[in-house]
């Protein structure tokens, strides 16, 4: 090999490995957003939302440059029983045709190895709070087509009343425990 090919090639890896960021699109098939709530104080009632988009920038080096944005439209809404789904939809709870989509967006990821403190800004019913969570990583692999995945979890509580749903407290719990699950495709 000539020097200045080895040179070029080397100067290249350089380039590239300090590049480490990677690029993740959510699989809205593979990615998950649960919750429970109590229901009058007896037991959790579960829901999920069969919807979720967003991208994942994951820097394995720095995960200081790493960011996550996430939507979730309110429509996509389940509880396994229609009138309570409209119940949730409707202005005393969500709100979903004034306030259609829940979002976050990172401000700050912190922490190296398998879990990651990620901070951001998250919208519910048109209100933004911060919220900081344990992000669990998952594992690295091909999908079924050769595509790069990657994922993991976190599991978090908040009050209901903190995003203007104060409809119900009493009979439905105020705080709503979310579990989210998330497997992305490198883009």
């Amino acid at each position: 090999m000539k020097p200045l090919t080895l040179v070029l090639e080397l100067i290249s890896a350089f380039v590239l490995s300090a590049n480490a960021a990677e690029t993740f699109k959510l699989d809205p098939v593979h990615s998950f957003v649960l919750f429970s709530v109590q229901h009058l104080g007896i037991a959790n009632t579960y829901g999920r939302f069969n919807d979720i988009s967003g991208t994942v920038v994951f820097d394995r080096d720095s995960p200081s440059k790493s960011s996550v944005e996430l939507s979730v439209p309110v429509e996509s809404l389940d509880t396994h029983n229609s009138i309570r789904e409209r119940s949730l939809k409707s202005p005393d709870f969500f709100d979903a045709k004034q306030f259609p989509t829940m979002t976050f967006k990172s401000t700050k990821v912190e922490g190296s190895g398998e879990t990651l403190k990620v901070s951001g800004d998250l919208t519910i019913h048109g209100v933004t709070k911060p919220l900081t969570v344990d992000f669990k990583k998952g594992g690295e692999g091909k999908g079924v087509f050769g595509e790069m995945r990657g994922g993991g979890e976190t599991r978090f509580t908040i009050k209901r009343s903190d995003f203007g749903m104060n409809f119900e407290q009493g009979e439905v719990g105020n705080e709503v425990t979310i579990i989210l699950s998330v497997e992305g495709i490198k883009k």
